[in-house]
């Protein structure tokens, strides 16, 4: 199962839905990892291939998105600034597919204070690969800026998130697009003055105005 990436994506969420469908109706506490490999169609040693424990599997996609920016920010060989922007709005873009999944998952932890303390830890995380990343690639740049930087990014990735998940506002990747260029325009000291004919869509002031502050 692991060898396929795809393939084990595609798993892991098959069972995190299920998990969740059952959080939902039985309570977190009620549901055994018998339950949930039942509900899934696989044996319990299958489950435990992929999960240490149910605990897991409420988060087994913030595991797959962490893992998916990482290899981006790894690929990446242009502006580094421009790049965590990117890996943030590819975790937006990815939650948006599974926009489901995640306001079950909401309804699910909000209500259970181990889970709640476990998201906080896994937001940190986004977090922390941002930082170690920049570091990396810009040693000598200073690093409170860097912390400021990333701090930032994810905290307006996830006020966008939330709009969406939470609260059921319409968003989209281009209203995280235009606050991440504004971001990057901030930290990288940059006023843009710009203009363009009338009628130009939203969508494409946006990406213009990105692509300037990514330069």
């Amino acid at each position: 199962m692991r060898g396929d990436p795809e393939e084990s994506t595609d798993f892991r969420l098959t069972v995190a839905t299920a998990a969740l469908d059952l959080f939902s109706v039985k309570g977190y506490e009620s549901t055994t990892v018998d339950d949930i490999a039942g509900a899934a169609g696989i044996s319990r040693r299958t489950f435990f291939r992929q999960f240490r424990a149910k605990e897991d599997v409420v988060f087994a996609d913030h595991e797959i998105l962490l893992e998916q920016a990482g290899a981006f920010l790894e690929a990446n060989e242009g502006d580094p600034w421009r790049a965590v922007c990117d890996a943030a709005q590819l975790v937006y873009e990815r939650f948006s597919d599974w926009q489901d999944m995640s306001r079950l998952r909401y309804q699910v932890v909000h209500k259970i204070p181990a889970l709640r303390d476990r998201e906080i830890v896994t937001v940190f995380r986004y977090d922390r690969l941002f930082v170690d990343y920049l570091q990396r690639v810009l040693p000598d740049h200073p690093h409170l800026e860097i912390l400021q930087f990333s701090a930032t990014v994810t905290a307006t990735h996830n006020y966008i998130l939330r709009r969406m998940i939470r609260d059921g506002l319409p968003t989209s990747v281009e209203d995280l697009r235009s606050a991440l260029a504004q971001v990057r325009a901030q930290f990288l000291g940059e006023i843009v003055v710009a203009s363009f004919p009338r009628g130009t869509s939203v969508s494409k002031v946006v990406d213009a105005l990105a692509d300037h502050t990514s330069t």
